[in-house]
C-alpha cells in the first residue's frame, strides 16, 4: 500500500500554466468545430485557408488539450489526497463527494454544450480512489496497460467494432435542434442525448481508457514530484521531450493504415507529452518564457469557471437561438471568435483575482467539498 512521503506540496505554478494552455486550447478547438453545431447549409464567410487551418488545429489541439487537462486532474487529486494523508486523515469519502458535485456541475454544463467532459471526469475520477492505495510499481503497470489502448487492441484481434451509425444519427438530430431550436429545446436535447452520444464517441475513439490513463499518470507525476524543479527532473523532462519529438515526427511521416484507430491515440499522447515537457523546460530554464507563460497561470487557476464560460458563450455565439454564427463563419473566422473568447475570459480572470483568491465556481466547489 502506498504511504505518503510527508513532503510539503507547495503550489505548482507551471501546472497552472499548463492548465491555462489546455483550457485555452479547448476553447479554440471547440470554436473551430462551431461548438458541435454541424450543418449542411452553405456558410456565408469562408476562406481558402480554412481546410489548412482546421488540419493544423486538429493536429495541435484535438485529443491533446483535454489530455493535459486530464493529467492535471490526476495531479490535483494526488496533492489533495496526500495533504490529508499527512494529517492522518482519509480523503477517499471526501473525494467521492467531490466527484458527485463535479457530476452535478457537468450536467449543468451539458445543458449548454453537448460535448461536456466533466460528467466523464466525475465518473472515471472515482477510480482514482482505489488506485491511490496501490504501490507505485503496480500503478505504473496499470498506466502501461491503459496506454497501449486495450479496447483498440481487442478490436484489432477480434474484429469487434462499435456500431457508429446510431452515433452519427444522434449527432445529426442534435445538430438540427442546435441550428433551429430555442435555448430550452437545445438544453433538453443535450441533457437527453448528450451523455449518450459522448459515451458512444468515447468508446469509438478509445477516450475512456485514454482519460483514465492520464488521470493515473497525473497522480504518478505527483508521487514522483515530477513537476517540481528537484533532483534530475529537468534531465528526465529533456529526455521525454526528445523522445516525444522523434516519435511525433515518425508518426507524422508513417501511414497507420488499418492500425489507425489503435495508433492515433498513442500518437496524440506523444504530441501531448511534447507540449507538456516543452512547457516545463521553458518554465524552469527561461525567465522570458516563464514570464510569458505566467499570464496563462491566471487563466489556469480559473480553469473550471473558464470551461463553464466557454460552454455558455460558445453555444450562444454559434447556436441558432443566439447569434447563429455556425452559418456565417468558416473555420478561420470561427478560430478568431475563439481567440476573442480566450482574451475576454482572460481579462475577466484578471479582474476577478483582484478581489478573490479563487474562481467563482472553484470557490463554490471547494466550499461544498468541505461542508
Amino acid at each position: 500500500m502506498y504511504q505518503t512521503k510527508k513532503l510539503q506540496n507547495t503550489r505548482i505554478d507551471v501546472a497552472d500554466a499548463l492548465r491555462g494552455i489546455a483550457v485555452a486550447g479547448i476553447i479554440l478547438f471547440h470554436s473551430v468545430e462551431h461548438f458541435n453545431v454541424f450543418t449542411q447549409e452553405t456558410i456565408a464567410h469562408t476562406l481558402p485557408c480554412d481546410s489548412v487551418v482546421f488540419d493544423v488545429m486538429k493536429w495541435l489541439l484535438s485529443g491533446k488539450m483535454y489530455g493535459i487537462f486530464a493529467m492535471l486532474f490526476g495531479l490535483s487529486f494526488f496533492i489533495m489526497n496526500d495533504n490529508q494523508q499527512q494529517k492522518g486523515k482519509s480523503f477517499s469519502g471526501r473525494f467521492a463527494w467531490r466527484m458527485c458535485l463535479l457530476l452535478l456541475f457537468g450536467l449543468i454544463n451539458t445543458a449548454f454544450y453537448d460535448g461536456d467532459i466533466l460528467v466523464t471526469y466525475a465518473i472515471l475520477g472515482m477510480l482514482l480512489i482505489p488506485c491511490s492505495y496501490l504501490p507505485t510499481k503496480v500503478v505504473w503497470c496499470i498506466v502501461g496497460f491503459l496506454a497501449i489502448q486495450p479496447v483498440e487492441v481487442y478490436s484489432l484481434l477480434t474484429g469487434w467494432q462499435i456500431n457508429a451509425d446510431n452515433l452519427w444519427t444522434t449527432f445529426t438530430m442534435m445538430g438540427i435542434v442546435h441550428q433551429h431550436g430555442g435555448i430550452i429545446d437545445c438544453a433538453l436535447v443535450n441533457l437527453h442525448y448528450g451523455f449518450y452520444a459522448d459515451v458512444y464517441y468515447f468508446i469509438y475513439t478509445g477516450r475512456f481508457t485514454q482519460i483514465l490513463c492520464l488521470f493515473i499518470l497525473g497522480m504518478l507525476l505527483g508521487r514522483h514530484r515530477f513537476l517540481y524543479n528537484e533532483g534530475r527532473n529537468l534531465h528526465h523532462w529533456r529526455i521525454i521531450f526528445i523522445v516525444s519529438v522523434l516519435l511525433t515526427v515518425i508518426g507524422s511521416i508513417v501511414t497507420f493504415g488499418i492500425l489507425e484507430k489503435w495508433l492515433t491515440p498513442i500518437y496524440n499522447l506523444c504530441i501531448l507529452m511534447m507540449i507538456v515537457s516543452g512547457v516545463v523546460l521553458m518554465w524552469y530554464t527561461s525567465c522570458r518564457a516563464k514570464k510569458a507563460l505566467g499570464h496563462l497561470c491566471t487563466f489556469g487557476r480559473m480553469s473550471l469557471t473558464n470551461y463553464f464560460l466557454q460552454s455558455i458563450i460558445g453555444s450562444f455565439v454559434f447556436c441558432g437561438y443566439g447569434l447563429a454564427c455556425y452559418r456565417h463563419f468558416g473555420t478561420t473566422y470561427a478560430l478568431l471568435v475563439g481567440v476573442a473568447m480566450v482574451l475576454a475570459q482572460y481579462m475577466f480572470c484578471r479582474i476577478w483575482f483582484r478581489n478573490h483568491s479563487r474562481g467563482p465556481i472553484e470557490g463554490v466547489w471547494r466550499k461544498l467539498t468541505w461542508i
